[in-house]
Parts: structure tokens; sequence; C-alpha cells
């Protein structure tokens, strides 16, 4: 007799499974994406074990699909996540996220004299480094690590 214990999650039918998220990355995810309010269900999995990562997060997102600029914000939190889309419970799409060559009104400039800080002006940043990220703003050309 298997003395393991496993905990089975339910598959969902339509959605996003947000895969291989470093733990510590998983709550910052969740804000990003503002799935506090998603009125569906959302199953967040923190400090799973993961041979790829020591321990990872998962975050099972019903009825819910993502535009490339929340993709765009997944990948700076969470460099090395995948974006799985189910729909009638199968597979459609896997796919490793990446950080793009621009980041559009997705990170804060740090510099408090930013013209981005002062008028109602979208960030946009060019990506340096990508490991580890980067990014130097447009306007003030103050290049930072984001803290997404």
């Amino acid at each position: 007799m298997d003395n393991k214990k496993e905990l089975i999650v339910s598959a969902i039918e339509n959605g996003t499974v947000i895969d291989h998220i470093p733990a510590e990355a998983v709550y910052r995810v969740v804000n990003i994406l503002n799935l506090n309010l998603h009125e569906d269900e959302v199953l967040i999995g923190t400090n799973l074990a993961s041979k790829k990562l020591g321990k990872k997060g998962i975050i099972k997102i019903k009825n819910r699909y993502f535009a490339q600029n929340e993709i765009d914000k997944i990948a700076v939190a969470a460099p090395s996540a995948t974006l799985i889309e189910i729909k009638d419970y199968q597979k459609v799409v896997k796919r490793q996220v990446e950080i793009p060559d621009i980041l559009q009104a997705i990170v804060k400039c740090i510099n408090p004299n930013c013209i981005t800080n002062i008028e109602d002006i979208s960030t946009r940043f060019t990506v340096i480094d990508k490991q580890p990220l980067k990014i130097k703003c447009h306007y003030c050309e103050k290049t930072q690590e984001p803290l997404a």
C-alpha cells in the first residue's frame, strides 16, 4: 500500500493556469493582475515542490484569459512563469512568458522628478538586461531594477 498523500486540485474547464511562478512572486502576480476582483474561481498555490525552482507557485483562473500587456506584467514579476490556456478542459496554448524589449505602462519610474511621476504620462522603459532585469526610463533616462 502506498502511504503517499496527494492533494488533487480540480481542473478548470476554461481559463488560464500560470505555472512555475517563483514562490516569492505569487502574490505580486495576483496583485498586478487584480485577481482579487475576479468574480470566478481563482486558485492560488504557493511553496509547492518544484524540480526547476525548488519552490514554486501556481495560479488557476477560471474563465479568464490575458491580453499581451497583462502577460508582459507577469513576465516582469515572474520571468520563469509558464502560461497555459485551457478550453473545454484541454490545453490549447502553453508558452513561456517573455520580457518584452519595451515596457509600456507596466513599471513606475523610481525618479521622483521624472515627468511620468509629475504629469499624467504613461511610463515607457527600454530593457537593458533581462537577467537580472535592468531597465532605462525613456523620459529621464534613469536606470533601475523594477519593483514588480
